[in-house]
């Protein structure tokens, strides 16, 4: 698959250089695959995270949401398969001691065949990996590894190990005296503090099947290969909605949510064409039915979202290593059944990737006579880390005062950012950097008509308003 490599880099810089995401412990040289948000980047996350929990459970009458607790039981892993399943295939090249995913391995290759104009080649590469995969043949993946000639990135020979399983779950101790502490795991995945509370929700709630349970939270993954910025982190958020089923109609319900997720990507103002369905080969010991939308990044298409139908195996599993029922009594056929379920999850930092992605544009501006171009976040207003820029045009003539009546007048209702330092074109542009899609300026009319000019990001229009009308103008335009 082409990618943009250029593109990728750029994005990565001005998320450093505008205080959206920066290298966790930076001074220490940085933590391989753990990534901090800056003031503008904890801003935008929020406003997504938020978008996607109004869209669940404000939306939606049958669904709720909960805030599950990071540490669990250990035998929640035990039930829910991770602790035996919850792994990847790896090989260690013997010379560099490296260690990689195999399916990174192939898929890398499958991109430098592309590159030399073999895509049909690469094809037949990810299509032989995929069964191979499915059919968890170790023996077949390594042949394949050498006979594509796939070599070491650090060595540069294909000197390879046995491919293995490497199990992803963090252990840490629970318990203040060593000695006495037991193993626990941080939680890899949010879905599990829903199961486990499926009866609490039921019953405080009062819910009847068909009903949802969201969560957002964070997760934790000890991969082997992070890489590609913020899209495989060792720690990193989850948008998940675990939705419970009458036994018999999950594929209706996957089918309707597969549709109603699509929905809301779009929604984002993202065009269609960025998006597909990929449909799981193997799939998870969990499910029968699964695919992924995937999204088109400079680093081409990948993986956004999950949709799976699970079954029952969550709730029996729970209620086989508990001893507690985990059944619903439905009144409408008078019986009492294991609910099945339909899983949406998102990554909340691929979102946050895939806005940044789908935002970041570099445009030439110049003209006959002078050379100028500039770099805008061109966000979703709704999303955008500042709604409005409050720029008095003079530090002086009372020109700060009415910039300040203006933004203690806007404040309350969305993000404002407030500034007189620079001319007025720099600031323009700094507010263009970080995706704020409105700047008011207060000039010397202003303190003669009591009118200002608003300013659009995307097209830098600029007209005239009412200095009273600034707060209903931006409202109106971040539904």
């Amino acid at each position: 698959m082409a990618t943009d490599n250029n593109r990728f880099q750029a994005i990565i810089a001005h998320c450093k250089e505008y205080g959206f995401i920066f290298q966790s412990s930076e001074i220490y040289d940085g933590l391989s695959a753990v990534y901090d948000y800056g003031q503008w980047g904890s801003e935008l996350k929020k406003n997504i995270r938020d978008y996607w929990w109004k869209s669940m459970t404000q939306m939606h009458e049958n669904i709720v949401g909960i805030d599950a607790a990071i540490f669990m039981h250990p035998t929640t892993w035990k039930a829910s398969g991770h602790v035996d399943n919850f792994s990847d295939p790896m090989i260690d090249n013997k010379d560099s001691k490296k260690r990689y995913r195999v399916d990174h391995l192939i898929e890398a290759k499958a991109d430098e065949l592309e590159k030399e104009g073999k895509k049909a080649e690469g094809d037949a590469l990810l299509a032989e990996m995929d069964k191979l995969l499915a059919a968890n043949d170790y023996e077949g993946l390594k042949k394949l590894i050498e006979d594509t000639k796939i070599k070491c990135s650090v060595s540069g020979t294909g000197n390879w190990t046995d491919v293995r399983q490497f199990n992803l779950m963090f252990s840490t101790q629970l318990g203040s005296v060593s000695e006495e502490a037991s193993e626990i795991y941080l939680r890899p995945e949010t879905a599990q503090g829903i199961f486990v509370n499926f009866l609490n929700v039921q019953k405080t709630g009062r819910m009847k099947i068909p009903f949802g349970i969201a969560q957002t939270g964070k997760a934790f993954r000890n991969e082997i290969v992070a890489r590609q910025f913020i899209f495989r982190m060792r720690e990193f958020e989850q948008m998940e909605m675990q939705f419970f089923i009458r036994p018999g109609s999950q594929k209706e319900w996957y089918e309707y949510w597969k549709e109603e997720r699509m929905k809301w990507h779009l929604s984002l103002g993202i065009p269609k064409e960025k998006f597909r369905f990929h449909d799981h080969v193997k799939l998870a010991h969990y499910a029968d039915a699964a695919c992924d939308i995937e999204y088109e990044f400079p680093i081409g298409f990948k993986e956004l979202e999950g949709i799976h139908s699970r079954t029952d195996f969550d709730l029996k599993n729970h209620q086989l290593y508990s001893k507690k029922k985990m059944q619903y009594f439905d009144p409408e056929i008078n019986q009492n059944y294991i609910p099945y379920v339909v899983e949406t999850s998102v990554g909340l930092d691929r979102t946050f990737m895939m806005i940044m992605s789908e935002a970041y544009t570099e445009e030439d501006l110049s003209t006959a006579e002078k050379q100028d171009s500039r770099v805008v976040l061109k966000l979703p207003p709704k999303l955008a880390p500042i709604k409005l820029a409050v720029l008095p045009l003079l530090k002086k003539d009372g020109l700060p005062e009415v910039a300040r009546e203006i933004m203690n007048t806007c404040k309350s209702s969305f993000k404002c950012f407030y500034e007189e330092k620079d001319a007025i074109g720099r600031r323009y542009r700094r507010m263009d950097a970080i995706g704020t899609p409105f700047c008011v300026t207060i000039d010397h009319q202003t303190k003669e008509d009591g009118t200002v000019t608003i300013r659009h990001r995307d097209s830098m229009q600029q007209e005239r308003i009412s200095a009273s009308q600034v707060r209903e103008f931006v409202e109106k335009h971040l539904i």
